[in-house]
């Protein structure tokens, strides 16, 4: 798994446990120790789609803009972690290559000023697609699944709910982790209000919480559905407080 290659890397490396670095210290890992075991997991991933590998200036664009200083969570940790995810849910996949290469891709465009971060960042993984000839139900299916991280409809298929839960799989993270993801979003938003903040981020955490069920499928329902609860609903009480 890449989690445990990364680890190992920086465990070799003398660096804490990469779960827990700070967002400066993502940054460094991010083009220069992570590149390499970064670097051979994406070539890996063409060759398993039959593609030739995309130019080397596409990785390490990729690398910077999951390294940009307005990133706090939507960084190479949340990328990692994600495809962690997709190491231990290949099986459950129609096909696991398109959706390892929509995780890749789903948070390349990321600004919290705007609207559209999704599909941008779906449009630049078409074009990086149709660059190394890939075909269009390619470019499709990996362009429907970014859109799907916007959250915003059932998934409809079962490599979509796959990339739904995996990208929400840290709602189920451990107190430690599920704590520091909170406060990575706070310093994304940086700019709003604390009240404003407080009040808009409760709405989409109890949103996720009137679902039937917070992940769709059965893997990340066994797995991580009540350790989500219980954050979501630790995080809506602090939340509560300060919307006044």
């Amino acid at each position: 798994m890449l989690l445990a290659k990364a680890q190992g890397a920086i465990a070799a490396s003398a660096i804490a446990p990469f779960t827990f670095l700070g967002t400066d210290s993502w940054a460094k890992l991010g083009l220069g120790l992570l590149r390499t075991v970064i670097s051979a997991r994406w070539s890996a991933l063409w060759h398993k789609l039959n593609l030739p590998v995309p130019k080397p200036t596409v990785l390490s664009g990729l690398c910077d803009r999951y390294s940009e200083p307005q990133r706090a969570y939507h960084t190479l940790q949340h990328l990692i972690e994600c495809l962690d995810w997709c190491d231990q849910t290949g099986d459950l996949a129609e096909n696991s290559a398109v959706v390892e290469l929509a995780l890749w891709f789903h948070d390349a465009v990321y600004e919290t000023h705007r609207a559209d971060n999704e599909q941008q960042s779906a449009d630049l993984a078409v074009q990086v697609i149709d660059s190394v000839g890939g075909e269009d139900l390619l470019q499709r299916s990996v362009h429907d699944l970014i859109l799907a991280t916007k959250h915003d409809a059932i998934p409809s298929t079962v490599d979509m709910g796959l990339v739904v839960d995996i990208d929400l799989a840290v709602l189920g993270a451990e107190v430690d982790r599920f704590a520091q993801y909170d406060a990575q979003i706070r310093q994304e938003y940086a700019w709003v209000p604390e009240d404003v903040f407080c009040q808009k981020r409760a709405e989409i955490l109890q949103s996720f919480l009137n679902r039937p069920a917070i992940f769709t499928t059965n893997f990340f329902q066994e797995r991580l559905e009540h350790q989500a609860q219980r954050n979501l609903h630790r995080s809506l009480t602090v939340l509560m407080k300060g919307s006044g």
